[in-house]
């Protein structure tokens, strides 16, 4: 999945972006009660974006 993809549906879950990291950006979901850490490619894998949704308990696209 295209990382701009990615971003769009995390922020259609209710998340926001909170910082960048070195090679990453740290996301928080709404009730900013977990956070999770999306690597900065032009593609991230389907496993991996899976466990990002998960994390932040925003269901899958």
């Amino acid at each position: 999945m295209r990382r701009d993809d990615l971003e769009r549906h995390l922020r259609r879950g209710g998340c926001s972006f909170v910082r960048h990291g070195a090679g990453h950006d740290i996301w928080r979901n709404a009730a900013g009660t977990k956070q999770a850490s999306v690597p900065r490619h032009r593609t991230i894998a389907d496993g991996t974006v899976r466990a990002i949704c998960r994390q932040l308990g925003v269901p899958p696209p």
